[in-house]
């Protein structure tokens, strides 16, 4: 089985950008605000956008089930106050849940959280609650920086955090750590911001002790990692300097990386610099990244033709990062497998 964990909802019917618009256009006009009733998309309505689009190039590419969770650009949390969040949260991951029940052999949802900036984050519990013992979430996407690329939070090692951390040890889920849209114009959204978030979140994690209080956590790290496996050594170095445990002990029984680099070079390295065991499947299909590569004629977004083709490893660690460390690293996604007899 080739379990993607990294995908989002990008091919939402039109009519749920319609009504975030019309949200926003609320916060400044209150008699403009929508009614989450007002929002009506049907159920044909939400094959079609998954037919045409994830589903079909599933098929085509040879991969079996994608964690599924909102378009991360559109989580937005620098938008408005915690009931915008959470209204605008509510939504998004009823229609990926949704999604999971029309599709239930191809797509599992993973939540968005309704943060706000400023906002305790123990105001996001409840909407993880219920995704997860509702919808049946196996994971959860955690913003570390919800105020769109001016990052006013604490570092993901405070105890500002700690609540979002204790229930998801409570429940066994990992959260990616995925930003949202950058309003801050020195930062392009998917070409910088996703990456620096990446690479921030890893150096947080190396500064702190966070993994002391909560030694079962797992963090997801998209995109590769940012720039920490090209950087393997810088990173190495700089925690011996701060008397940290050597790297590997101190981060990768917590730490994960996806394969979202959309090229070969970038997976030989990946795969060459990071263990196996951290190393998980994605391809963030149908994202930032939706172009044919002219060197290769084959999209960009095409990962599972990088693992397959990379010469670093055998057959039995390509199903580890296809599947084993999915199924390992996301225990409610393997108990849904088990039962159904996958």
């Amino acid at each position: 089985m080739i379990i993607d964990c990294h995908g989002h909802y990008t091919t939402a019917p039109k009519a749920l950008e319609n009504w975030r618009n019309a949200q926003i256009a609320g916060i400044q006009d209150p008699s403009a605000k929508p009614n989450p009733a007002d929002l009506k998309i049907s159920d044909d309505e939400l094959r079609e956008s998954i037919e045409q689009n994830q589903l079909r190039l599933m098929k085509e590419r040879g991969s079996d089930l994608t964690i599924f969770s909102p378009r991360a650009s559109f989580m937005a949390h620098h938008i408005g106050d915690f009931e915008v969040s959470s209204t605008w949260a509510a939504i998004c991951n009823e229609l990926c849940y949704r999604v999971s029940q029309l599709f239930p052999e191809h797509f599992i949802p993973a939540a968005m959280l309704p943060q706000s900036p400023g906002v305790d984050p123990k105001t996001c519990i409840p909407e993880l609650v219920k995704c997860v013992e509702q919808y049946g979430n196996v994971g959860i996407n955690l913003n570390p920086d919800p105020s769109g690329g001016h990052w006013t939070s604490p570092p993901l090692t405070d105890r500002h955090w700690y609540p979002i951390y204790e229930k998801m040890v409570e429940y066994d889920i990992p959260a990616m750590i995925h930003v949202s849209t950058s309003c801050n114009a020195c930062f392009h959204t998917t070409g910088a911001h996703y990456l620096n978030a990446d690479t921030t979140a890893v150096m947080q994690c190396i500064q702190g002790d966070l993994f002391k209080d909560f030694p079962t956590l797992k963090f997801v790290i998209p995109h590769g990692g940012g720039a920490v496996p090209y950087h393997w050594g810088r990173f190495r170095g700089l925690a011996q300097e701060m008397k940290k445990p050597l790297l590997e002990e101190h981060l990768l029984n917590n730490i994960f990386f996806d394969t979202c680099v959309y090229h070969q070079p970038g997976i030989d390295l990946l795969t060459k610099v990071i263990p196996v065991k951290n190393i998980l499947f994605a391809s963030e299909m149908i994202g930032a990244v939706r172009g044919i590569d002219p060197q290769t004629g084959h999209y960009y977004d095409d990962t599972k033709r990088y693992v397959n083709a990379t010469a670093n490893l055998t057959d039995d660690e390509r199903y580890q990062v296809f599947e084993g460390n999915a199924r390992r690293v996301f225990p409610r996604l393997d108990a849904a497998l088990k039962a159904k007899g996958q």
